[in-house]
């Protein structure tokens, strides 16, 4: 059996490890730019949740642009290929899931 020494030695230790751990989360959260959830956790986290569906609606809308900029790039027989048609059709699914998005908020 462990001594009472070495049991406060083992409480200290994961306590010190549950520390990191907390630190690491808020770490990623503030690289994302995300902000805290709120310190009572029945209450809802509204902002950053707006803040993360205004991150994915940029992301999209980004993503929306440079493939918009590859097809008018693209000489006009490409853009009457399979290929084209395919990628406009991302493009259109790309604009719905943006304005699903809107409604979100």
């Amino acid at each position: 059996m462990a001594s009472e020494t070495q049991r406060a030695q083992i409480a200290a230790r994961q306590q010190r490890f549950r520390c990191r751990q907390a630190d690491a989360r808020r770490a990623e959260q503030l690289a994302k730019g995300l902000p805290a959830l709120p310190a009572i956790p029945t209450m809802p986290g509204n902002a950053r949740w707006s803040a993360m569906i205004e991150q994915a609606h940029a992301l999209l809308s980004e993503a929306v642009v440079e493939m918009q900029n590859y097809h008018d790039d693209r000489s006009e027989q490409w853009q009457d290929s399979a290929k084209a048609e395919d990628l406009l059709a991302k493009l259109e699914r790309l604009e719905e899931t943006m304005a699903q998005l809107q409604d979100v908020e």
